[in-house]
């Protein structure tokens, strides 16, 4: 089997464990510090492929802000609010899941942000998709699953507040950087990353890090498997006009992450956890599924 038909898969895969490694990295640093030395190599890594490659940079300090500010919401609030809120106690599986929320906002926003009509269908979809979330999170913070041990509101507003985050980002991006040099764009987006995310990390946390094997493990996964790997693997489906197929998996990336959660971690995949993903992915795909009359 080829790289081509491989590839989409791959790139959900890889970027479904960007949960699981969120709860391993916490074990051993604080999230924000971790995602510090994350941006910090990310860019490194860019910023030398760019000038190896010979990649276009911006050619306006305007064009530059825009991909910087992008970095900001789609990277360093986004991952920020995520990885916090996993360090806080929600459990990677339930991230995992609100995860699902970026597309239905995305779509629930696009008609106010860029005037884009929301058919049936769509309307539909987003109604199913909250609906699970809500089933698959609320039992969780009420203690309805018997055993388990309650996560708290704050923490799950934060992780929520991220998924606004990156459904604003997206927005941005498609606004501000329909053109350019998809590389150099990457390398000032983790740039604009760091810029928020180090301040923050300095005042909300005490930078603990633990110098050992298993860190230094997790950030090679954080920055080569999915801050340049899953990136790579975007612009080959990209460059190849298949991210379509991608975006027909990426479905599955709240289940893939909820497994991995249990299988490496233990977390407890509950009934209405179960109910609630199946609800949430059945929405997630009505809202994104183009009609006859949008082909």
């Amino acid at each position: 089997m080829t790289l081509s038909r491989l590839a989409p898969a791959i790139f959900v895969l890889l970027w479904s464990t960007g949960w699981v490694i969120a709860k391993y990295a916490g074990i051993h640093a604080d999230p924000l510090t971790f995602l510090v030395l994350r941006y910090l190599l990310a860019a490194a890594l860019f910023v030398g492929f760019c000038l190896v490659t010979g990649a276009a940079w911006p050619k306006t300090w305007a064009s530059a802000g825009h991909a910087m500010v992008s970095g900001m919401f789609l990277h360093g609030l986004y991952l920020g609010a995520v990885w916090w809120a996993i360090g806080q106690g929600v459990p990677a599986a339930i991230s995992g899941i609100i995860a699902g929320l970026q597309p239905l906002m995305t779509a629930a926003v696009a008609p106010v942000l860029i005037g884009e009509n929301l058919s049936g269908q769509q309307k539909l979809g987003i109604v199913l998709g909250f609906l699970g979330i809500g089933l698959a999170v609320v039992p969780k913070m009420l203690v309805i699953d018997t055993g388990t041990t309650p996560i708290a509101l704050l923490p799950v507003v934060i992780n929520i507040l991220g998924m606004a985050a990156v459904t604003y980002g997206t927005i941005y991006q498609k606004r501000h950087l329909q053109d350019g040099d998809i590389r150099s764009t990457a390398a000032l987006q983790y740039i604009g990353a760091l810029i928020v995310t180090l301040p923050a990390a300095f005042f909300l946390e005490e930078m603990r890090v633990e110098w050992n094997v298993q860190l230094f493990a997790a950030l090679a996964w954080a920055v080569l498997g999915l801050s340049m790997g899953a990136i790579a693997l975007l612009l080959y489906l990209i460059r190849r006009g298949q991210v379509s197929r991608a975006a027909s998996l990426i479905y599955l990336v709240p289940p893939l992450a909820a497994f991995q959660a249990w299988l490496f971690f233990d977390e407890a995949l509950t009934l209405p956890m179960i109910i609630g993903t199946v609800i949430a992915v059945t929405g997630v795909y009505l809202t994104n599924r183009k009609t006859p009359n949008q082909i």
